[in-house]
């Protein structure tokens, strides 16, 4: 299977630099107008579902550069727009003939107010801000225009800036609070002098952004951007990979990071945390959480924290990433409002920390396993050693000599990864047959089957799921649920990612290439499909069992994001179910349950407040209404407590053979599993999979008994 996709993309390579060869010539000295040249090569001859260069195309571009270059509209007046929306219609004329006019003119004249901006700032950050006024902050930024004139400008950047120091003055008085009840003689600062070091903090921050970052930025950094905003009209996961960013990615790849294990991108003018990696500082903290907005960044070395609102993610990242036993405090704000400090110790995150991993749990005088798999990794260069379904394989044979009965497929946060591995990996559950459906431009579908007969596990099977699950865990839970080979349980529906990537190095397009290193294209060149004929694409996989989640009323998704290709679906596979269970009987059975438990339905009345407290974009510049506001969020918050409070009757432990590894680990692998075993013991979603278990062991035994009479009467 690993043969097919590197001959399949060995002839997408080939077929690229064969026509690139007969019918462009790319010899254009200036290397910004032959990147463009190779880009719209590339994107119109190899995408799944190229876009027309149109107009319609054009005013998109139009739009969405604009909001990359200025989101919170500080830097560009009206007068600017109008000057601009002059290429509005002509975008797409000039993409064909390579002309670099627009960004030209865009990337002058940001300069210039990048330089007045400066002017601005230093301005409004030198004389004190007044928190008593009666003013407010609206940090919805799609729903602000571009301002008329300088006046209004300095007007924006004030209530910015005011509303970032309100942020430090908070932090300030806070300890100026725990110093006075610590110590009753300690004399606290005056508001006066609290509002001059909030304001100081601020000016520091935002000095080192436009110093050590914007004032770095060259021009081909600029152009980058232009060129990623292109491609990324076609679809969310088509994206250009700049020479430095192309470094970045590899290093990625190389399965080996050096920091706080997690993921990052960027929200309108915040930095969100999107995953974790299993092992990682972050994870292992067990406070940073996904969908955290990380508002300030303090080094060890220093005493200030520097204020990341605003800026470019790759700068963001530079001061949160960094050597390995180096501490970092990082300034969040929760899902629920909440602001809080968390001081991580940065570490080298191995790969191996991100593979599967089981334990075995009792209940009801019967034993269950649980897998874990954060994602569906592999390396190329050594897939029979190295691949995610290899270790599952172990897993289970592991599993199934400490006495199994059923088993749970743990799958939430799951982001995907290698498509013939998830192949091999259900595989592991079926017999043989087909497994997903996949579709390139123009061509006749392809289906992926499982050849190999052996079935690692054939007895009850549970998949676990949630709004993050992605990609290879979406074809893994459709073909389970198509085989009605295992019971889905999560929210209403996973990501919705059903589109396929290869990355394209743009330099092997070129003969004798004398402008330097291009990058890379990450495109998407092909969907999948379910066996059943439907993709995933938008709606994701439907749970069997829908349980609420912190995820449930949260935009997150396929479905959420800019310019995502369309559901469609196709003929279906020839396959046969198992039906070896009472299918209806069971969903029937855990939804009654469901319905009855409180720790449930405490998660959805958090969920719901949490979306409500996102949607709540206007904030005070009062002190006292915001401090009275942030006071208030945390009362409320309060009667959430006892969701992570929860705890179930369950042990979960070990298998012999990994017991018999810590004795002699010099990795903190027996301290990572205490850890993964208690949250486990505190996880009502792992609850539930082990009681649908136990009742589709019992169907699977009613079934054969069924069977068996029917024989005999026979």
């Amino acid at each position: 299977m690993r043969r097919k996709y590197k001959v399949l993309l060995l002839a997408l390579l080939l077929g690229f630099a064969s026509c690139s060869f007969t019918t462009k010539k790319f010899d254009n000295p200036d290397k910004d107008k032959l990147l463009i040249q190779v880009i719209t090569f590339v994107l119109e001859n190899g995408h799944y579902d190229p876009v027309m260069f149109d107009d319609t195309f054009s005013e998109k571009l139009f739009k969405n550069y604009l909001d990359v270059l200025d989101p919170v509209k500080r830097y560009f007046y009206q007068s600017d727009y109008e000057d601009f929306a002059k290429y509005k219609l002509t975008l797409d004329d000039q993409i064909k003939a390579t002309d670099i006019t627009f960004f030209n003119v865009v990337h002058e004249r940001l300069v210039k107010r990048i330089a007045e901006a400066k002017e601005i700032y230093a301005e409004v950050l030198s004389k004190p801000f007044d928190y008593t006024l009666d003013e407010s902050f609206n940090t919805d930024y799609e729903q602000t225009g571009f301002v008329k004139n300088k006046a209004e400008l300095k007007d924006r950047w004030r209530r910015q800036l005011k509303f970032s120091a309100l942020s430090n003055y908070d932090d300030i008085y806070e300890e100026e609070l725990r110093a006075k009840e610590k110590d009753p003689s300690h004399v606290m600062k005056t508001d006066a002098e609290i509002e001059k070091e909030a304001r100081e903090s601020t000016l520091r921050s935002i000095e080192i952004y436009f110093n050590d970052n914007l004032e770095d930025f060259q021009r081909e950094d600029w152009f980058a951007i232009y060129v990623n905003t292109i491609v990324e009209e076609f679809d969310p996961h088509t994206y250009y990979l700049a020479p430095n960013s192309k470094e970045d990615f590899d290093q990625r790849m190389s399965g080996k990071l050096e920091g706080i294990g997690a993921q990052l991108q960027k929200r309108n003018d915040y930095i969100k945390v999107v995953s974790l990696i299993s092992g990682g500082p972050a994870w292992r903290s067990q406070e940073l959480e996904v969908e955290d907005l990380i508002l300030k960044v303090k080094q060890e070395d220093e005493d200030q924290p520097v204020n990341i609102v605003g800026m470019r993610i790759n700068d963001a990242i530079k001061y949160i990433k960094g050597p390995k036993g180096t501490k970092v405090t990082l300034t969040v704000k929760k899902v629920d409002g909440t602001i809080k400090d968390i001081t991580l110790t940065r570490d080298v995150i191995e790969l191996v920390d991100t593979y599967a991993k089981s334990s075995v749990v009792k209940k009801d005088g019967m034993t269950f396993g649980i897998i874990d798999l954060p994602s569906f990794y592999v390396d190329f260069k050594d897939y029979k050693n190295i691949n995610a379904a290899k270790d599952v394989k172990t897993e289970i044979a592991r599993l199934k000599s400490e006495g199994i009965e059923g088993l749970v497929l743990d799958l939430r946060n799951n982001g995907g990864g290698s498509l013939p591995t998830v192949v091999d990996m259900a595989g592991l559950f079926i017999k043989d047959g087909p497994v997903v459906q996949v579709r390139s431009t123009g061509k006749a579908k392809e289906v992926l089957e499982d050849r190999d007969s052996s079935i690692s596990w054939d007895g009850p099977l549970v998949i676990l799921v949630n709004e993050i699950s992605a990609s290879a865990s979406e074809i893994m839970s459709a073909a389970m649920q198509d085989y009605k080979r295992a019971i889905i349980i999560g929210g209403k529906q996973t990501y919705g990612k059903g589109t396929v990537q290869n990355v394209i190095n743009l330099n092997t397009m070129l003969r004798n290439n004398t402008s330097g290193d291009l990058g890379a294209l990450a495109l998407t060149t092909q969907k999948y499909y379910r066996i059943n004929g439907g993709s995933v694409q938008l709606e994701g996989v439907k749970s069997d069992v829908k349980v609420p989640g912190r995820f449930s009323f949260i935009e997150v998704g396929e479905k959420d994001k800019d310019n995502p290709l369309p559901w469609d679906e196709i003929d279906s596979a020839d396959y046969t179910p198992w039906n070896y269970f009472d299918y209806d009987a069971i969903v029937k059975s855990s939804e009654e349950r469901m319905k009855n438990n409180q720790q449930l339905k405490l998660i959805e009345e958090n969920a719901k407040w949490v979306k409500g407290k996102i949607d709540e974009t206007v904030v005070s510049l009062n002190f006292k209404k915001y401090k009275a506001e942030l006071d208030l969020n945390e009362e409320e918050a309060k009667r959430f407590e006892a969701i992570s409070d929860y705890k179930t009757n369950l042990t979960f432990n070990s298998t012999s053979y990994e017991r018999s590894l810590f004795e002699k680990d010099t990795t903190d692998l027996k301290e990572k599993r205490n850890r993964w075993h208690e949250s486990l013991s505190q996880d009502v979603y792992v609850e539930e999979a082990l009681n649908v278990l136990e009742d589709m062991k019992a169907s699977q035994r009613l079934k054969k008994i069924v069977t068996a009479n029917a024989e005999v009467k026979n």
